[in-house]
């Protein structure tokens, strides 16, 4: 939106992006753009806790939501702050800590009703992020006018589809921008730098802040632990973090525990959560287990507080410390603070021996823990006569037991008045220091005291002293000091200019976005009232053809009635249509010409079949209107995203589930391209770049075999969508690169009619490379050899396996298919093959893609067999093969209502194993190449016979003997 020199551009936020570039999202391929994420200080807390920590921050685009996590590798965000209605400002320059510092980088972000405050590491960056926040809620605020308010047809904004759905959408409406504000903010923009911890490389490198600084939050420390303990789960195959820790010398080995020993120290566990807290440090376990790192929340150490207290101080203006000043208020701040001093090092080693203390308790408690157990061991061979020395070693031993246990008690009374002597060195050294920071404020109020005389007294010498013999140093020290102040003001004047602009800029984009705002709402208050009057036309209609045929007539002629019927079946004949755009604001006609698939929902020329079909996208608007399924699903997949901010997505029981439920139209694009690359990896990795452009630019020079039957098919593949109904469509010719490119990778396949639908199916969603490896996907990786071949051997054994499942799975409905003699793998072959393209209407069908490209084949069995299902009372009404075999062969269009069907593959059919189907294959396998070595033998034999027969020059066609 703005021009150069504007704004940093997106491109300068990532890595290796250079200053001032721009990364569109189509600027090569493979490329994404650049994100917003870096680190800022948060505020946050209350009453003593409050304070500024750290967070990793992202921008989500597809929301307009700025998360903030603790790391930037944790999974879950502590929060948001919504950036599409929030407004930004920052301080002024003269609201700095101290004279002469840093100008303050703090700046409040105004949305939901709270103010959130940041801070930057410098002014710049904060620059930076205020303008970069600027700059996506304009756009994401634009795309909003952009998109027609119809969650069922239109993509979320900032996150449009790619491949063919993208390429044509109706529903996009290209606003006219206005010129004068994009001047005026490209004018009141001001030109920074990212830095660098701002972008990706930001999370390589350790957060900013003071290390003294509190960095976790109680109100989120529920989301701190997930997050904790999700950095954890990749190590769940190591034993070793699970093992017990026996401390049995001073060398500290690591022993395996036995299952005894592991009984003892889990009731020590048990009796260590009894103790009250204050006990806690007084009483350890000789057999401490590892079961996770707790992080340490002690409190601050009391040397850190007065280190920082004394840097605090000295850290101030350093004219404080004049020559002339109070000599015994110095004398007795340098006793105080070597008095403090002192204490501090009696602290320590008081500290020290206490650690000791604590060392010789627990090497106590294990000599007293092992003679315990020797004692155990010996009790069973007392029984059996024990040798006089082995006894006498024994009493030494209750010896040492009874005079350690004596030295135990005494090191325990000894500890205790070591704590509380530490307790009394700690109340005075707090008095200590309040007495020091008195001392400190009154030597510094004496000091500005001292200064201010010592000005007047060189002020009145000046006087006294003639002009002739007044030295040049009382004239120079004002001019300095003068110069100072002049610079000073100089930079806050250029402070508070660039705060001026960055307010204008903020006033001007607030003020446009609510005229936005009241356009739309008044252009949707406009549609809301036709709506409102076409409804009671209807209405109105409705209620007078009740009125009429209450009282049914048998006649022949024309009435009121029939006037009013046949204009309710014109009004709902008629469709959306590009030829007339402003049909679609004034009347709200429910089913368009085309879906947002691309393919067309009413036929031209057959008027039954046509109010048929309308009938039918009607039915599917009224599943999705009545059912909120959809709506939750759609929450679902944006709180999964919001957890995929910060890191990459990866297989999971959670994404399997959501993609079982179906992907929303908006992020299928995204979900497709990674379940593809997921599968493909290892031939990606193996290849150069560009791999498909070389197989693109040799299929063009080189014609093979295959181009003469892909060129016949290209007009066959999806007539029936707009993206490939003619020879000049934008989809023909990317499928056509695609089929080419495939066939010069498999040259023992080359082409087989069926890999053009589902190269179609997949470039509506995908650009023309990844279409080619999601192919490459289903032939190569999911799908087993021979299957799109010239035999089509694996799409034989497929069938076979499909009619063992059916036997299991369905027994009625396969004995009432046997019992008439009916072969459903004729229909359900071409199931497989183009995995239900064209076989099911298309909501169904991209659900299906959905969980085909992440699990794999298993899916095509498992629908196949609930569409089955779905119907199977319908079918087993039907008693003749003539009727079974009609119903079977346009049935499935039939079926709308996804959930359902969704609910049997996954639910109703369970268990589905597929190393059950991998076995069924093997089998089924070896008797099709049998039968099929057979055929060949029998074919062989007759071509043999037919060529030696004496006959064979007797024998001619039909066409010889007509002639």
């Amino acid at each position: 939106m703005l021009g150069p020199g504007a704004r940093a551009e997106e491109g300068s936020i990532g890595e290796g992006a250079a200053p001032g570039a721009t990364a569109e999202p189509g600027a090569g391929p493979g490329r994404e753009p650049a994100r917003l994420c870096g680190y800022l200080q948060k505020l946050s807390g209350k009453g003593p806790l409050r304070g500024y920590r750290s967070r990793w921050f992202v921008f989500d685009a597809r929301r307009c939501y700025l998360y903030y996590f603790k790391n930037p590798q944790d999974a879950l965000p502590l929060g948001h702050l919504d950036i599409a209605d929030a407004c930004f400002s920052y301080t002024g320059p003269d609201e700095a800590a101290e004279p002469g510092a840093e100008p303050p980088a703090h700046f409040q972000v105004h949305s939901a009703g709270a103010v959130t405050v940041l801070k930057a590491p410098n002014r710049q960056l904060m620059t930076y992020w205020l303008q970069e926040l600027q700059q996506k809620r304009w756009e994401y605020c634009n795309s909003l006018d952009m998109v027609k308010w119809d969650s069922r047809t239109s993509p979320t904004p900032g996150d449009f589809s790619k491949g063919l759905v993208a390429r044509d959408n109706t529903d996009l409406i290209n606003p006219h921008p206005n010129a004068s504000a994009e001047k005026a903010r490209n004018v009141l923009a001001v030109e920074t730098a990212p830095g660098e911890l701002v972008g990706e490389q930001a999370a390589n490198q350790p957060a900013p802040g003071h290390p003294n600084s509190i960095n976790f939050s109680l109100k989120q420390w529920g989301t701190e632990l997930k997050n904790s303990m999700s950095s954890f789960r990749p190590g769940r195959g190591h034993n070793d973090s699970r093992r017990s820790v026996f401390y049995t010398s001073e060398e500290w080995e690591l022993l395996d525990p036995s299952p005894k020993d592991l009984e003892e120290s889990t009731a020590q566990e048990e009796r260590k959560k009894q103790i009250p807290e204050g006990n806690k440090g007084v009483t350890g376990s000789g057999f401490p287990f590892d079961f996770g790192r707790i992080p340490y929340k002690g409190k601050r150490p009391l040397k850190d507080m007065i280190g920082s207290y004394k840097n605090r101080h000295s850290s101030g203006d350093p004219s404080a410390e004049g020559p002339s000043g109070s000599g015994s208020t110095s004398k007795l701040a340098s006793e105080m603070q070597l008095q403090v001093q002192n204490q501090q090092e009696e602290l320590e080693r008081l500290r020290k021996d206490l650690s000791s203390q604590k060392e010789l308790v627990r090497l106590l408690q294990q000599t007293v823990r092992s003679s315990q157990y020797d004692k155990y061991f010996t009790s069973s061979r007392l029984c059996e006569g024990v040798p006089q020395d082995t006894l006498g070693l024994l009493h030494q031993k209750d010896d040492q037991i009874l005079g350690l246990t004596s030295q135990l008690e005494r090191f325990s009374q000894e500890k205790e008045s070591l704590q509380q002597e530490v307790r009394t060195l700690k109340n005075k050294v707090g008095e200590l220091s309040e007495q020091l920071g008195m001392l400190m404020e009154t030597i510094q109020a004496k000091d500005e005291v001292i200064m201010k005389l010592s000005r007047q007294l060189s002020e009145c010498e000046g006087s006294v002293s003639s002009p002739t013999s007044m030295p040049s140093s009382p004239v120079a020290l004002p001019t300095a000091r003068d110069q100072l102040e002049l610079d000073r003001l100089k930079d806050n004047l250029q402070g508070y200019k660039t705060q001026n602009k960055f307010l204008n800029k903020e006033i001007l984009e607030l003020s446009a976005l609510r005229r936005n705002a009241e356009r739309r709402e008044r252009d949707l208050m406009a549609k809301y009232s036709s709506l409102e009057a076409k409804l009671c036309q209807i209405e109105s209609k409705y209620l007078i053809l009740l009125q009429e045929m209450k009282t049914p007539v048998c006649s022949e002629e024309q009435g009121p009635s029939r006037d009013v019927i046949a204009q309710l079946l014109e009004d709902a004949l008629q469709v959306e249509s590009p030829e007339h755009p402003e049909q679609a604001f004034v009347k709200p006609h429910l089913v368009s010409e085309y879906d947002i698939y691309g393919f067309r929902t009413v036929p031209e020329d057959d008027e039954e079949e046509k109010l048929v079909a309308k009938v039918r996208a009607l039915d599917l608007k009224t599943l999705y209107l009545t059912e909120n399924q959809e709506v939750s699903t759609g929450v679902k997949w944006e709180n999964y995203f919001a957890s995929t901010v910060n890191r990459e997505m990866m297989c999971s029981p959670e994404l399997k589930n959501l993609i079982r439920a179906g992907i929303p139209h908006e992020h299928r694009s995204k979900v497709w391209k990674w379940c593809v690359d997921l599968h493909t990896r290892k031939f990606k990795d193996s290849t150069k770049p560009g791999y498909f452009q070389t197989l693109l630019q040799k299929a063009l020079e080189k014609q093979n075999p295959a181009s003469k039957q892909i060129e016949l098919d290209l007009l066959r593949t999806l007539p029936n969508n707009k993206h490939y109904s003619c020879p000049t469509s934008e989809g023909i010719q990317k499928l056509r690169n695609v089929l080419l490119a495939f066939s010069w990778r498999n040259p023992d396949i080359g082409y087989c009619q069926g890999l053009n639908r589902l190269v179609a199916v997949a470039l509506l969603y995908l650009e023309q490379e990844d279409a080619f490896w999601c192919l490459v996907t289903i032939v190569e990786v999911f799908m087993p050899r021979d299957y799109y071949t010239k035999t089509l051997l694996g799409s034989q054994v497929d069938q076979r396996v499909f009619r063992d499942l059916m036997s299991e799975k369905l027994p009625r409905l396969h004995a009432h298919f046997e019992q008439y003699k009916v072969d459903y793998t004729l229909i359900t072959f071409n199931w497989f093959l183009v995995v239900f393209v064209d076989s099911v209407v298309s909501d169904i069908l991209f659900k299906i893609w959905d969980s085909f490209l992440y699990e794999g084949p298993k899916v095509i069995f498992r629908f196949a067999l609930a569409l089955f299902k779905y119907k199977e009372e319908e079918i087993l009404k039907l008693q003749d093969s003539m009727s079974i075999f009609k119903y079977l062969r346009y049935f499935t269009r039939t079926i709308l209502d996804a959930r359902k069907l969704i609910g049997i593959s996954f639910g109703d059919l369970n268990p589905f194993p597929l190393r059950q189907i991998r076995n069924r294959r093997t089998y089924h396998l070896e008797k099709v190449r049998l039968e099929l070595t057979e055929l060949e033998a029998i074919r062989e034999d007759f071509l043999r016979e037919r060529d030696t027969s004496p006959d064979k020059g007797e024998l001619v066609s039909d066409e010889e003997e007509d002639s």
